[in-house]
């Protein structure tokens, strides 16, 4: 993952930012971080708080294969009525609050 190789990161930093992701899983398994599927398509997280410097779309790559995250992934989708667009990803279609507003930039 690009984000987690950033140039000139400490490898402490790098392991700050796998511990956020290992919590992510954890808060979306307990359901205390809902995953938000955008009208176009793209994700975000709601209510996830402890970052570390990740972005939404940084740690749904680095999650995507997992079980917990197919499994919210299904429930998002079928919420909304939004099928994840892997375009809309991949164009950087992105909410910094928690998918009430999307943007590209």
């Amino acid at each position: 993952m690009p984000c987690l190789n950033e140039p000139n990161q400490t490898p402490e930093r790098i392991t700050e930012k796998l511990d956020a992701l290992k919590r992510l899983q954890q808060s979306i398994a307990l359901g205390t971080v809902k995953v938000i599927v955008g009208r176009t398509g793209s994700i975000a997280f709601g209510n996830w708080n402890d970052r570390k410097g990740l972005t939404d779309l940084c740690a749904y790559r680095a999650i995507a294969n997992t079980p917990g995250m197919r499994r919210a992934l299904v429930r998002a989708e079928a919420m909304s009525g939004n099928r994840l667009d892997p375009r809309a990803i991949a164009q950087g279609e992105h909410s910094h609050d928690g998918g009430a507003t999307w943007s590209r930039h």
